[in-house]
């Protein structure tokens, strides 16, 4: 009965919540729809949105798609390590999950002063017009997901330590929410056009 019980909570109360699940849906539409526009407006202009994604740093694109599949890595051992009851690798894990945050957000930094330097801007043509859009608005997700993981770091640090696992699961989902939205977009913005 305990068994059936579980199972029903399961389907009805995704890990993180099902309020998380639908921010996450939500996002993962709006940036979809994002992305197909970004291709339909590519047949329009084939040959900018080419020459344009020439001039993007595709080793700059793998690195940090690197850092971000890492640190999904490392925040799902942290929700583990949570699970177990085990504070001090929780705590190890969900900083060194930030740091991969971190870095990635550095190297973007790098990747965007070399874009203004050059002039090329959100204004600049089509493809630089999505290229800002969204790779903006991703940034901004992983400054959320970063400010989220900090308070559940300094929440597992008090003393009384009143952080549930659905807090944990929740901060995970939108970082892997993260990850995936990145997943998406590094393909299409750096390498198929």
């Amino acid at each position: 009965m305990e068994t059936q019980s579980l199972n029903h909570k399961n389907l009805y109360y995704p890990p993180g919540g099902i309020l998380m699940w639908i921010v996450i849906f939500l996002e993962l539409f709006t940036f979809g729809i994002a992305l197909v526009a970004m291709i339909l407006y590519s047949k329009d202009e084939p040959e900018v949105f080419h020459t344009s994604r020439l001039l993007l740093n595709s080793t700059f694109g793998a690195i940090n798609t690197l850092f971000l599949i890492t640190s999904g890595f490392l925040m799902a051992k942290s929700v583990a390590f949570f699970k177990e009851k085990n504070t001090a690798k929780t705590s190890l894990y969900l900083k060194l999950t930030m740091l991969g945050g971190v870095l990635f957000l550095l190297l973007k930094s790098v990747e965007y002063y070399g874009k203004i330097d050059a002039g090329l801007t959100m204004g600049y043509n089509t493809f630089f017009s999505f290229y800002w859009m969204l790779t903006l608005f991703h940034v901004i997700h992983v400054v959320v997901g970063l400010v989220i993981l900090i308070s559940i770091y300094f929440g597992i640090k008090k003393e009384n330590n009143s952080t549930k696992l659905e807090d944990v699961e929740a901060s995970a989902a939108f970082w892997h929410m993260c990850d995936l939205i990145w997943l998406l977009l590094f393909p299409v913005i750096y390498l198929i056009f």
